[in-house]
C-alpha cells in the first residue's frame, strides 16, 4: 500500500521530499495501528483476567453466536488431519440435530478454516496457544483497519497529518467504532477492516490524473479487499447493495466516468461470484439484491446512450425515467430469481424492515426478534455526545455541510450540461470543483449515515468512516479553500499554515486530555466470572453422551457446542428458513403450552435434554411486549403476562407457562421430563422417551 500511496500522490513522478513524507506517514501510520492493536488486547485481557483463567471460562467468554463461530476452529484443530476437518464441517451432524448441513455452505467460517490450517502448518503450536492464535489474528486485524482509515485520509487530503489524526479519532472514540474487545468472533471484526481497505483503494482508484496502469493495479487492490470482505460477513450483500446506490448516483450526477462505474461494478459482481462458489453455490449469494441491482443498472445503461445529453429538465427527466427503470428492472429479476431458487433464507430481514419503517405492525415472531433488541433500534443521541466529546463531531459536521452544498452545486451545474466538448472545458474552468474520490467519500459517509441512524448496529460501518472523513476536513484544501475565500484571504501561505496548525493542536489536545484517561482505563483490572455457566459446561461434558442432544436458547447452545462439543436442536445463525422456524418450536419452552405439546416438539427434533434459563423465564430486561415470552404469546394468539393493554384478538392461554410450571414436578410434567441439573441460573430437564404402543393398542 505504501507504493500505491507513492504513485497515487506523485502520478509524474517521485521526489525525494515525497518519499521522505511518504515513509514518515507509513511509520507513523503502522504505528498507529500496531497502539490501537495492543490497547485492545490489553483490555481484552485486563477485563476477562484471560491468560489467568481456565479454559472452560475462556471458551464461555465467546458469548452467543461468537461461541458458535470459534467452535468450528476449534473442530478443525481437533481433527485427525486437515481433510477430515473439512469433510467434518461440509458433511456437519452436530449444530442441528437430525440434519446434516454443509457448514462452508450455510456459514461464513473460511477465517476459522484458513487459521487452524495455519496454525497447524506454522511451527508455533510450543509457543502459542491455539485461542491466543486467533483473537491476537482479529486484533492484529485492528491494525489493518487505522492504517486502511489512515491512508484514506491521505489520499483525500494529501497530508498524512490527517492520517495521524483519523487513527487517534479512532482509537479514542473506541466505545463507538469497534466492540472487537468483547465480540471478538463477530464476522464484522473480520470483515470491515477489509471493507476499510476497500474504501481506501476505491479512493484512490478515483484520485484524479491517475496513470491507466496504476488504476488497473488499484482496481485489482478493490478486488481482493472486496473478496475478503465478502468472503467473511453473511451481511456483505447489504453493504455492497448499499455501496451500489452510491457509485449509482455518483453515476447518475455526472461525477465519474462510464469505465470507472461499470469496473467498481464488475470488482462487486466478480467478488460476490467467487464467494458464491467456495460457498458451494449458496443460493443467497444469487437472491441478493446487489446483484439483480447491479445487473439491471449496467443493462439499462447500456441501452441509455443518450443519458448525458440535453438540457437541464431533459437531463432530470431522463434521469428519473432511468432511475425508475433501474429499480423496477431490479425487483423483476429479484423476484423471479427468489422463485426460482426457492429461497426464503433472507425473507425475515425484509419483515424486518417493513415493520421497522412502519408499514404495517407485525405479530412475525423472527422481526419481532429483532425489533425487540436495542442493537437493531435507531442509534442512541447519547452517541453524539461521546463524539462530540473527542471533538470529532464538530469538523465531521462542518465539512460534511459545506461539501454537500458544494456537492449539489457541481451535481447542479453538470446537469446544466450537455456532455459537447466545449462543455467539457466549461467544466474544467469553473469555480466550484468537486474531485471524483472526494465525491464517493462524501456519498459513503452519507448513506452509511442514514444506515446507522435507522439501525444502531451498523454504526460501525459509518463512525470508523467518520475518522478519515472529519481529518480531511481538517487537513484537506476544499473545506479551508472556500473559508478563506469568504475571508479574502485564500493564499497558499494561509493555506499551508492552517492545513498543518490546527490538526497539530487538536492532536495536542487530544493527547493532553485523553493520554491520562487511557492510561487509567488499560490499568484496571478486572476477571471473568459466571460460575454457573461454568458449573453447567462441567456437567454436561462429564455426565452427559458425548452424541446428546441439547435444545435451548441460541445464545446457550453455541456456548454448550463450543465447549462441550454436544449436539444442538437451534443456534444462533439464523440466515435459514428451517431453522428459525425450528427455534421459534423449541422456544415454546418459555410459552404457554402443554407438556405433552413441548414434549412432542422436543422430540420431533430429537432433543434429549432441556436447558431453562430462569433469566429467560423471568425476564426483566426487556419492557413488556418485547420479554421473548411475550413474543411467543403474541405469535402463539395468547394474552401476554403482566399489567398493560392487549390486542382484542387475543385469547388466555389453557395452559400455564411451560419453563414455570416444570419445576412443579406435578403430573404430566414429571412423567415426561426429569430434572437432572439445577443451580441458580439453570435448569436441565431429561426428556422420558414414550415407549410406542403396540398395534393391539392402536387398533379399532
Amino acid at each position: 500500500m505504501v507504493w500505491v500511496i507513492l504513485l497515487s500522490l506523485s502520478p509524474g513522478g517521485f521526489s525525494w521530499w515525497t518519499i521522505l513524507c511518504v515513509m514518515t506517514g507509513s511509520t507513523v501510520g503502522i504505528s498507529l495501528g500496531l497502539l490501537c492493536c495492543i490497547y485492545v488486547a490489553t483490555l481484552h485481557e485486563n477485563d476477562l483476567w484471560f491468560s489467568n483463567i481456565k479454559e472452560v471460562e475462556r471458551e464461555i467468554s465467546f458469548r452467543t453466536e461468537c461461541g458458535l463461530y470459534y467452535s468450528y476452529y476449534k473442530q478443525m484443530l481437533k481433527a485427525p488431519s486437515i481433510q477430515q476437518g473439512l469433510y467434518e464441517l461440509i458433511h456437519d451432524n452436530t449444530t442441528e440435530s437430525k440434519r446434516t448441513i454443509n457448514i462452508l455452505q450455510r456459514m461464513n467460517i473460511y477465517q476459522e478454516v484458513f487459521l487452524s490450517i495455519l496454525y497447524r502448518i506454522l511451527p508455533i503450536q510450543t509457543y502459542l496457544e491455539p485461542i491466543y492464535f486467533y483473537i491476537y489474528t482479529v486484533f492484529a486485524l485492528q491494525t489493518v483497519y487505522v492504517i486502511a482509515l489512515f491512508i484514506t485520509s491521505w489520499l483525500l487530503s494529501d497530508s498524512w497529518l490527517a492520517g495521524a489524526l483519523s487513527g487517534v479519532w479512532y482509537i479514542l472514540n473506541r466505545v463507538d467504532t469497534t466492540r472487537v474487545e468483547f465480540t471478538i468472533s463477530l464476522r464484522e471484526n473480520w470483515s470491515i477492516p477489509f471493507f476499510a481497505l476497500q474504501v481506501a483503494a476505491i479512493t484512490c482508484y478515483l484520485r484524479p490524473q491517475l496513470k491507466p496502469i496504476h488504476q488497473r493495479v488499484v482496481l485489482w487492490l478493490v478486488f481482493v479487499s472486496t473478496f475478503c470482505f465478502c468472503l467473511t460477513w453473511q451481511f456483505n450483500q447489504f453493504v455492497l447493495l448499499v455501496q451500489a446506490l452510491i457509485i449509482f448516483t455518483l453515476d447518475c450526477l455526472d461525477f465519474l466516468t462510464t469505465e470507472q462505474v461499470v469496473s467498481l461494478y464488475l470488482m462487486q459482481v466478480l467478488s460476490l461470484l467467487l464467494v458464491w462458489l467456495l460457498q458451494f453455490c449458496n443460493s443467497m449469494i444469487l437472491g441478493s439484491l446487489v446483484l439483480s441491482f447491479i445487473v439491471s443498472a449496467l443493462f439499462i445503461k447500456h441501452f441509455q446512450t443518450g443519458l448525458k445529453t440535453g438540457g437541464f429538465v431533459i437531463r432530470v427527466g431522463k434521469l428519473a425515467l432511468h432511475t425508475l427503470l433501474v429499480l423496477t428492472l431490479t425487483f423483476t429479476i429479484n423476484y423471479s430469481a427468489k422463485k426460482i431458487l426457492q429461497l426464503k433464507s433472507d425473507e425475515h430481514i425484509f419483515k424486518f424492515i417493513k415493520a421497522k419503517f412502519g408499514f404495517g405492525a407485525t405479530r412475525d415472531f423472527d422481526a419481532s426478534l429483532y425489533l425487540c433488541e436495542e442493537a437493531f433500534g435507531l442509534l442512541p443521541l447519547d452517541t453524539f455526545e461521546r463524539l462530540a466529546g473527542t471533538v470529532l463531531l464538530y469538523p465531521y459536521l462542518c465539512t460534511l455541510s459545506v461539501l454537500f452544498i458544494l456537492l449539489l452545486l457541481v451535481a447542479l451545474s453538470n446537469l446544466s450540461t450537455n456532455g459537447s466538448g466545449q462543455a467539457s472545458r466549461e467544466k474544467e474552468d469553473r469555480t466550484f470543483k468537486m474531485r471524483p474520490d472526494v465525491a464517493y467519500n462524501l456519498l459513503h459517509t452519507v448513506f452509511f449515515g442514514l444506515l446507522a441512524f435507522s439501525t444502531m448496529r451498523m454504526k460501525y460501518l459509518w463512525t470508523g468512516h467518520m475518522c478519515p472523513f472529519a481529518a480531511f476536513g481538517v487537513c484537506g484544501k476544499e473545506v479551508w479553500s472556500l473559508y478563506l475565500r469568504v475571508l479574502h484571504c485564500n493564499t497558499k501561505t494561509m493555506m499551508r499554515l492552517i492545513r498543518y496548525s490546527v490538526p497539530i493542536v487538536i492532536l495536542a489536545f487530544l493527547y493532553y486530555k485523553f493520554w491520562p484517561r487511557l492510561m487509567e482505563e488499560i490499568s484496571e483490572l478486572r476477571e471473568f466470572y459466571d460460575p454457573d455457566t461454568v458449573e453447567l459446561m462441567e456437567w454436561i461434558r462429564l455426565k452427559t453422551p458425548k452424541r446428546a442432544v441439547f435444545a435451548g436458547s441460541m445464545q446457550l447452545l453455541a456456548g454448550i457446542k463450543l465447549c462441550t462439543g454436544r449436539v444442538l436442536t437451534n443456534h444462533p445463525h439464523y440466515e435459514d428458513q428451517a431453522l428459525r422456524e425450528r427455534t421459534r418450536q423449541v422456544y415454546q419452552i418459555y410459552a404457554r403450552q402443554s407438556a405433552e405439546e413441548v414434549h412432542k416438539v422436543l422430540c420431533s427434533v430429537g432433543a434429549d435434554y432441556i436447558v431453562l434459563e430462569d433469566s429467560i423465564c423471568y425476564e426483566r430486561r426487556h419492557s413488556r411486549g418485547c420479554r421473548l415470552r411475550d413474543l411467543l404469546d403474541l405469535a402463539n394468539g395468547h394474552i401476554m403476562d403482566g399489567p398493560g393493554e392487549n390486542e382484542p384478538d387475543l385469547i388466555l392461554a389453557t395452559h400455564p407457562r411451560f419453563c414455570e410450571a416444570i419445576k412443579t414436578d406435578m403430573t404430566p410434567y414429571s412423567t415426561l421430563f426429569t430434572r437432572v441439573f439445577k443451580n441458580k441460573t439453570f435448569h436441565v430437564y431429561k426428556l422420558k422417551k414414550l415407549k410406542k404402543k403396540n398395534k393391539a393398542e392402536n387398533g379399532p
